[in-house]
């Protein structure tokens, strides 16, 4: 009978272990994307100001509408609109008619700090592919070091742009990232340091120390490295202020 006890035991265990799910990238990013706020980004609205400049962001269920709007002495007052028909800038409530060139890009700059500041909202997103490329440490801290690509269709005109996310193996919160970008004489890198947590309606929000390496001949996989080292040099702080939850904005479904 002690003998049966023993083999039964050693089953057990040897089933819990068994049983025991290794975290795939999608997994620990669907965790992150939960701790952040989850789908209650998908009907949120919400405003904030990012270096003078008023952002607003309201969605419904797959439709939305971002903002941008700021005055400027020699223009006028500038509203950039997008949603889900596309781009459009107003000048003093006209609207502009703008060349496909110019909309794109001014498109793809209202979207990027939308994009940031909802981060890692948007790592689902068909065009993403998620790779988890192991665990690391940074300041005694483990993490899961999660690497982001973007195929070419759906993937903006940045899609070649590499992006790695340092999650929190407990709390799944996204603490680093970092990303490489095209230049106009060769690939730049930056590292960004998570700092000033705050949740508004439901959402994560934060700001970033914004970092980028001094040496040449990396990665954006060595950031982290790097930073551990305090090799890299602080360019900036990436602060949204006066987040307050609400927008001026409607969404027309």
């Amino acid at each position: 009978m002690k003998h049966l006890a023993f083999v039964l035991i050693v089953l057990f265990i040897a089933s819990c272990e068994s049983s025991k799910k290794e975290l795939t990238a999608n997994d620990i990013v669907n965790k992150a994307i939960k701790v952040a706020g989850g789908n209650k980004l998908d009907r949120s609205s919400y405003s904030f100001q990012f270096r003078d400049i008023q952002y607003h962001a309201a969605r419904y269920n797959g439709y939305y509408s971002l903002i941008r709007e700021f005055h400027k002495d020699s223009v006028g007052f500038v509203q950039d609109y997008i949603d889900n028909n596309g781009f459009e800038r107003y000048i003093d409530e006209k609207q502009v008619m703008l060349a496909d060139t110019t909309a794109a890009k001014l498109s793809a700059s209202v979207n990027s700090v939308h994009y940031f500041a909802i981060l890692p909202h948007g790592l689902n997103d068909a065009a993403v592919n998620k790779q988890l490329i192991g665990k690391v440490t940074i300041k005694d801290v483990p993490y899961y070091k999660i690497k982001v690509t973007f195929n070419e269709e759906g993937g903006g005109e940045d899609f070649e742009d590499e992006f790695i996310y340092w999650i929190q193996t407990e709390t799944f919160k996204v603490d680093y990232l970092a990303y490489s970008y095209e230049e106009a004489d060769g690939v730049g890198f930056r590292f960004r340091e998570a700092f000033n947590e705050r949740y508004v309606g439901g959402l994560r929000f934060v700001d970033y120390n914004n970092y980028k390496p001094e040496a040449e001949g990396v990665s954006v996989e060595d950031l982290d490295d790097l930073f551990e080292k305090e090799q890299l040099k602080l360019l900036s702080k990436i602060e949204l202020e006066n987040i307050i939850e609400g927008s001026p904005l409607e969404v027309n479904p």
